[in-house]
């Protein structure tokens, strides 16, 4: 087990908030776990939903004092502890990996450029007429070509605030008619959304964000839920008004110049797809 290591004085606002975020994660994920299916019996008079902390504790072979101050917020914990109260927990692989992006690095991460490089444009217009766009930790829309205007909106006509993908997927109203499975899609964006913005507190970016999706009740109701996901490489049905159906597949890679910043693109995934693709542009 790791060393029980107190808050410093003075460490400031963030870390004290990230590891409240963290206990909060935790408790949520312990209380809806039920005694059953662990084998635990079940008393008549149990006050407490889901699990206890010390049977999360002992589980996950640690004092009951360290899982307690570690749901409280007070102490920064190891990777090693984390994955050990993960697995008491069962939690899956997007919340195993939310819980270990709360191992406190030692080097803070550094700002992303608020710029897109010209070989970053540069690649967005290559693959054109396949849709593609660069986005920022914020999902915010910095660059994109006119295949993913015409496939979905073109974010020049939208206000500077709402060039963001999850503003488009749950407030851009002809989203749940184009995206097919509008909620799986949906709910696994807000989880991945979640999952950062949990570690920038501060961020009052994430915070605007999340206020405006949340006005609508789904997003509401699965952020509520502390919801998190990763990126899962898929192929997405779209029902396109002008184009028609199309499958395309999501591909999104990391721009190792550009630290934080990531190009999106939607290559066809069959021979009618890409007879669909090609008309997105003609038409636009």
């Amino acid at each position: 087990m790791g060393v029980v290591r107190e808050t410093p004085s003075g460490a400031g606002n963030t870390a004290s908030t990230l590891r409240k975020e963290l206990g909060a994660f935790l408790r949520s994920r312990r209380e809806r776990l039920a005694p059953a299916e662990l084998g635990l019996p079940v008393a008549p008079r149990r006050r407490t939903p889901g699990l206890r902390r010390d049977e999360v504790a002992e589980r996950a072979g640690i004092s009951s004092s360290w899982y307690a101050w570690l749901e409280q917020g007070r102490v920064r914990t190891s990777e090693q502890v984390l994955r050990a109260v993960a697995r008491a927990l069962r939690l899956d692989g997007a919340e195993t990996a939310h819980v270990l992006s709360f191992v406190e690095d030692v080097q803070p991460a550094g700002t992303p450029p608020g710029w897109v490089s010209q070989n970053l444009r540069s690649l967005v217009e290559s693959v054109s007429p396949n849709p593609a766009v660069v986005i920022d930790p914020h999902w915010d829309l910095l660059a994109w070509n006119a295949g993913y205007a015409a496939l979905l909106t073109d974010p020049a006509r939208l206000p500077s605030k709402q060039r963001n993908l999850p503003w488009l997927v749950f407030r851009w109203a002809p989203a749940r008619a184009l995206l097919v499975d509008w909620e799986s899609e949906a709910r696994g964006l807000l989880g991945q959304f979640r999952a950062h913005a949990a570690r920038h507190p501060d961020d009052r970016r994430y915070a605007e964000i999340a206020g405006e999706i949340t006005q609508d009740p789904d997003a509401a109701r699965w952020y509520g839920r502390r919801e998190t996901a990763v990126y899962q490489p898929a192929v997405r049905h779209f029902r396109h008004p002008t184009a028609g159906e199309l499958r395309l597949r999501y591909v999104k890679l990391a721009a190792l110049d550009e630290p934080g910043h990531h190009f999106l693109c939607y290559l066809p995934d069959d021979a009618t797809a890409e007879t669909a693709v090609r008309k997105l542009t003609e038409h636009a």
